[in-house]
This record gives C-alpha cells, structure tokens and sequence, in this order.
C-alpha cells in the first residue's frame, strides 16, 4: 500500500502543479512562456529556501518531474557546486546538475523529428 501512496501523492502534486499553471493561463494576460519562466524561477527560489525539499519528498516525481524540479534542480547544483569550488561553482553548478535532462530533451526531440515529419498545421 505504500507504493500506492507514492503514487498518489506524485498525482496530486503534479496535478496540483498543473492547476496552478491553468489557472495562471486562464485568469491572468501572462502568456505561456512567461509561466514557464516563472515555474523554473519558482523552483530556483523555493529550492534556494529550503521549501522545495519538503514538497519534492512529499509529491517524488511529481514534484522533480514539472519545470518547478527543473529550477529546483538548478538551485541545488549551484549551492552544491558553490560548497565545493566557492564561488565560481555558482556559474557551472546549475549546469552540470542538469545536464543530462537537457541532454534528453535535445537527444529524444531529434529523434522524434527524424521518425515524424515536422511541419507547420496548414
């Protein structure tokens, strides 16, 4: 049953993630970009706090997987790299703690574009 919880709990945080982005989309001019930006700044800014650690041990991989885990992510390769380097660790931190997601996104976007034809709607 605690497997199932983890479950849960991943879809409700996810979900709640998602609500929140709809909402934002729905009742305000910002446009989707800018939700976007502010999701990974969120991330960044929760994850810098502290805050974003509880969330992520509660929701798991709905908390890691949206662009909030993204800036958290950020946040926490800096601070890591910022104890190991000093300073210039801030600027390479971020970067290397999220290398390999980025890396995925360019990888499976290529491939995607190789197996389907891209193109315009018209």
């Amino acid at each position: 049953m605690d497997g199932f919880m983890e479950y849960l709990n991943a879809f409700i945080c996810g979900g709640i993630l998602c609500a929140i982005g709809q909402i934002l989309i729905d009742k305000t001019k910002l446009t989707p970009a800018r939700i976007l930006v502010l999701y990974v700044v969120s991330g960044v800014i929760l994850g810098g706090l502290g805050i974003y650690d509880y969330i992520e041990s509660w929701g798991g991989a709905g908390a890691t997987v949206p662009l909030t885990g993204f800036g958290y992510s950020l946040a926490n390769g800096a601070a890591k790299a910022v104890a190991e380097r000093g300073f210039w660790g801030a600027f390479s931190g971020g970067i290397t703690a999220t290398a390999a997601g980025i890396t995925a996104a360019i990888v499976f976007g290529f491939l995607v574009a190789l197996i389907f034809k891209p193109g315009d709607k018209s």
